[in-house]
């Protein structure tokens, strides 16, 4: 597992950023656990240890590069399938409080067994559709950071993840290169929603040269009851 380690250890300082010992120990043992599930469960087809390396756990630790993430905050991943990048921003940040909110429940058990296995602590796994747990008033504007990686165009991002956000809260949207399209469209969800783009940080996966976008949003107001509409609708019909 030396091409797992050694690729995470100098790509994360090429991204200016230090893991110690300890944590490289937990993506050791993530991607132990992650290969293993894999053979049962339709989680990646990236296995690679390189590929997993870089795609999955350095691509996930990025959002370090665009927003603060410190300790005692909370954040919650939408649509975070095998953790990505949920539990490897928890694993180089321990002190947060971290959500992590799937719909398929293969996918939570899963999860549930990984932060076991890794010991974590303070980070919890929620079997819901973003729909339907974004409309439980006790969820709503309850978190400092959300975070989601390739879940769906930026419009219907937007209005899965925005309402769980506090308002002058961050959402980070990862998203590929091909970025402008999804801005254009996303403009009066935004609006409607109570987000303003406030940043957007393009960068180059280490080694592999990947492009990347990670569009930084503020909450700028409240977000109006009525959203998220129910399940399936922000897809098929988006703002």
């Amino acid at each position: 597992m030396s091409i797992l380690l050694d690729t995470l250890v100098q790509g994360a300082l090429k991204m200016g950023l230090e893991l110690s010992q300890e944590q490289v120990g937990l993506f050791k043992e993530y991607y132990r656990f992650l290969a293993e599930a894999n053979k049962s469960i339709n989680l990646t087809s990236i296995l690679d240890e390189k590929d997993v390396a870089v795609k999955h756990f350095l691509d996930s630790l990025s959002c370090f590069n665009v927003i603060a993430l410190e300790d005692g905050m909370s954040l919650i991943d939408i649509g975070t399938g095998a953790g990505f990048p949920g539990v490897p921003i928890k694993i180089y940040r321990p002190g947060l409080k971290v959500t992590l909110l799937e719909s398929v429940e293969k996918k939570v058990r899963f999860l549930e067994g990984l932060i076991s296995s890794l010991g974590l602590r303070d980070i919890e796994v929620v079997h819901a559709r973003a729909e339907d747990f974004g409309r439980d008033p006790a969820q709503r504007e309850k978190w400092d950071r959300v975070v989601s990686r390739a879940v769906a165009s930026l419009a219907v991002l937007a209005e899965y993840c925005l309402p769980f956000l506090k308002v002058e809260g961050y959402f980070v949207a990862m998203k590929g290169p091909k970025l402008e399209e999804e801005l254009k469209k996303a403009g009066n969800a935004l609006l409607l929603l109570g987000g303003r783009v406030d940043k957007i940080m393009g960068l180059k996966l280490p080694f592999t040269g990947e492009e990347r976008k990670l569009v930084l949003i503020r909450k700028t107001g409240p977000t109006p009851g009525k959203y998220p509409r129910r399940a399936g609708i922000p897809q098929k019909r988006p703002l």
